[in-house]
């Protein structure tokens, strides 16, 4: 069909094909990435059927699929089966949550990591290794699984995160982040998909992008993941997974109730799908719910991060992994670390047998309470997620800001925070909402004049 037969055609995108060297398909995702990145194509918006964009350009629909295809594993876009492909909500986001060390004057509310504490035990533990003869071991190469005392050390731990396992189901990893990266590694492949939350971690977004792994948002129910939605996800989305936070899932706050835990572990196993469980902020929870890997031990890869719970500069988690993935999962990690430190391997084992961790974790609970009764008060009349003893909190904002216009208005008046934009996944739009890091302020005071810039922004759309 001839170009100009579409000059009065509404259609979405219009691409201008000139002159190139590359393959076709790639100056088509070019040209699409480049309009999404300058605002040409707005996130949200449906791109003309493949078919009506090839005649249109009088080329092969081939082409065209191989072009979204591109952008589809870059994140830029989100396809659903019957609705047509849209321009992803998390295409501009900056998915990079670190801490604004540049920008001295910014109050940081935005990265979420604990609180500095006191740590004289550790300390006197470190001496103590420091002191003893085989300090030299443990700065060689360590053993790639960690050796079984560590191993029954970390068990203790889990088990109060609500996951009973066993010493021969554990891997070290160093931290959550380094166990997200090989899981995807070693058990998905480039163009695989897996169903998350709408908004979900940042850092497995960032993951599964680096991967060429599309995430699917599967619809909720409850604002948990419904049966229904995980059923059609699986029949028309093909998943081949699933990636939760059933524990003060990030960026919500939202703590998974007992009926959704067992019906994500029994459509596991019908499906047979890959569970990715989460449990970075389980131990937070005095009395945590059992994890869904205790009802689907042998669909699930649970991650036990000691990062925010515990210590950030101890870069050490375990991944507890059915005997059918262990291979492929040791060999990622393998090749992604070779071996972790022995050294902090070590001090992070006689931190949890002497249960020093168990003292730390406390002290952030408490802290983490007193931190909260100012941000209830401040924000006091406002929509709040989050119980007081979560580090961060989900502040749902009044219709006249959207999320990523709230961070900017905070950002200039000196307070870093995360819009919802950042933690969007597909083509399914996010609430007006900012992730608020409770923990984050070097001290009460500092905390205290966030709120009230926050406040001020908040009465005065």
């Amino acid at each position: 069909m001839p170009v100009n037969s579409f000059e009065n055609y509404p259609m979405s995108w219009k691409p201008k094909l000139t002159e190139s060297n590359k393959p076709l398909y790639l100056e088509i995702a070019k040209l699409l990435e480049m309009d999404i990145k300058s605002g040409t194509l707005l996130p949200g918006t449906k791109l003309p059927p493949q078919r009506e964009l090839a005649d249109y350009l009088d080329i092969n629909v081939s082409t065209v699929k191989r072009a979204f295809k591109v952008c589809e594993d870059k994140g830029l876009l989100s396809g659903r089966v019957g609705s047509g492909t849209f321009v992803a909500y998390g295409a501009l986001a900056n998915t990079y949550l670190a801490p604004s060390y540049d920008v001295p004057q910014l109050i940081e509310m935005g990265s979420v990591f604990p609180e500095t504490v006191s740590h004289e035990e550790t300390n006197i533990l470190i001496k103590k290794i420091l002191n003893e003869p085989n300090l030299g071991n443990l700065f060689q190469y360590g053993r790639p699984e960690g050796v079984l005392w560590q191993k029954e050390a970390a068990l203790k731990l889990i088990s109060k995160a609500g996951y009973e396992t066993m010493a021969e189901h554990l891997l070290p990893a160093g931290g959550g982040q380094n166990a997200i990266a090989a899981i995807l590694a070693g058990l998905f492949k480039t163009g695989d998909r897996i169903g998350t939350d709408p908004l979900t971690y940042p850092g497995f977004i960032t993951a599964a992008k680096m991967l060429g792994i599309q995430l699917v948002p599967i619809r909720q129910e409850n604002n948990e993941m419904s049966k229904e939605g995980l059923v059609y996800a699986w029949k028309n989305e093909k998943i081949k997974g699933i990636y939760i936070m059933p524990d003060y899932q990030n960026p919500t706050t939202h703590t998974m109730s007992k009926s959704c835990r067992k019906m994500l572990a029994d459509i596991s196993k019908q499906l047979n799908l890959i569970v990715i469980e989460d449990g970075i902020h389980s131990l937070l929870n005095e009395h945590p719910q059992k994890a869904v890997a205790s009802y689907a031990p042998e669909q699930t890869i649970y991650i036990a991060s000691f990062s925010k719970t515990v210590a950030p500069g101890l870069r050490l988690a375990y991944v507890v992994t059915p005997e059918r993935y262990k291979s492929a999962l040791s060999n990622a990690l393998y090749n992604i670390n070779l071996t972790l430190s022995p050294f902090l391997v070590e001090l992070a084992s006689r931190m949890i047998a002497s249960r020093e961790a168990e003292k730390l974790i406390e002290t952030h609970r408490r802290f983490n309470n007193q931190r909260n009764k100012l941000i209830n008060r401040y924000l006091d009349g406002y929509t709040l997620f989050g119980p007081d003893e979560c580090i961060f909190r989900w502040l749902l904002l009044p219709e006249a800001f959207t999320g990523e216009q709230f961070e900017k208005l905070a950002y200039n008046a000196g307070v870093s925070i995360y819009a919802s934009e950042r933690f969007a996944v597909g083509n399914i739009k996010p609430p007006s909402a900012v992730r608020l890091a409770v923990t984050a302020p070097s001290s009460d005071e500092e905390l205290k004049k966030a709120l009230e810039i926050l406040s001020g922004i908040l009465s005065n759309p």
